[in-house]
């Protein structure tokens, strides 16, 4: 059980990429870091703007997803006083709540021994989450592509794609409560044979480099377009913007939206944030890139902590 001083560093992501929902997930470089000491008792704090009214004691949840992992394993988990710092904005579609998730895992982890598995870690964050794509993302880094139910979660890793992300990001939050509270209850089977195969052609679209066809399927996506538009009014002038105006190859929905994200031509990322911010000046144009690493933990030397 570990009493020497730590730091967790998680990605943040994006999911689905469109058509990809529920499944699809890119982690990308922006982060959630928690400074974990010893202490007497359960202490969060942050002075991220991000941040700002966490829960400070057990009821914050990455507490609980500690405890519970730890609970699970039968483990116990001594106190300790975390440092958080983020610049993942909250309720924007960027993975703030999954890097929560993630973190939690790694420090139950971390606190009682290093005893999970990579899967085991995206396991539990998929169970406590209710699907693998953003909680994937920050466990692996890169893509990844997963399904997952009750009984299994099954996920795979498919490398860091090489491109430059641009994200239009909206003043307002959207919670993803919200965000799914519009979505049907079902789709006819037809509809459902054709929003499979558009996911189909994307996944295989980026891992073979084509992303011409990855951002034609981005535009084409039938699960959730369709239905969350009427919650982020200027998506479909985004998408129209992005492919006659810009040399990006897509867009769509960053996970449950408002954000809106691009795929972009490698190196190219910054021109096309310029073009955008003019189109759309009431939003926050931003240039990513995928996050190559997922979850870092990285010890204090004994050095160090007396320093």
């Amino acid at each position: 059980m570990s009493q020497q001083p730590f730091v967790i560093t998680v990605p943040g992501s994006s999911a689905n990429l469109g058509p990809g929902f529920d499944s699809v997930g890119l982690a990308v470089n922006r982060y959630l870091t928690l400074e974990v000491r010893p202490s007497d008792k359960w202490f969060f704090e942050s002075t991220s703007v991000e941040l700002q009214g966490i829960e400070e004691g057990e009821d914050n949840l990455i507490y609980k997803v500690a405890a519970h992992v730890a609970k699970e394993i039968g483990k116990e988990l001594l106190p300790c006083h975390v440092e958080m710092t983020s610049d993942i904005p909250l309720a924007r579609g960027l993975g703030s709540s999954a890097a929560a998730i993630v973190a939690g895992i790694e420090l139950a982890n971390q606190l009682t021994g290093e005893t999970l598995s990579v899967s085991e870690k995206v396991r539990f964050a998929s169970l406590w989450e209710g699907h693998p794509d953003n909680v994937a993302a920050s466990v692996y880094g890169g893509l990844v592509i997963g399904t997952h139910t009750e009984e299994s979660t099954h996920v795979l890793y498919g490398g860091v794609p090489e491109v430059d992300l641009v994200l239009l990001v909206p003043s307002e939050e959207l919670k993803t409560k919200k965000a799914r509270g519009v979505l049907p209850a079902e789709l006819s089977y037809k509809q459902a044979v054709r929003a499979s195969s558009v996911a189909n052609v994307l996944v295989a679209a980026i891992l073979q480099g084509d992303w011409e066809s990855a951002g034609k399927m981005m535009s084409e996506d039938l699960f959730h377009h369709p239905y969350r538009g009427e919650l982020v009014p200027h998506l479909q002038e985004v998408i129209k913007v992005v492919r006659e105006e810009t040399a990006a190859f897509g867009a769509a929905l960053s996970g449950a939206g408002p954000t809106m994200l691009c795929l972009a031509p490698l190196h190219h990322g910054e021109e096309i944030q310029n073009k955008l911010q003019r189109h759309f000046p009431d939003f926050e144009v931003a240039v990513l890139r995928p996050a190559k690493e997922g979850i870092q933990v990285k010890k204090e030397s004994k050095q160090e902590t007396s320093a």
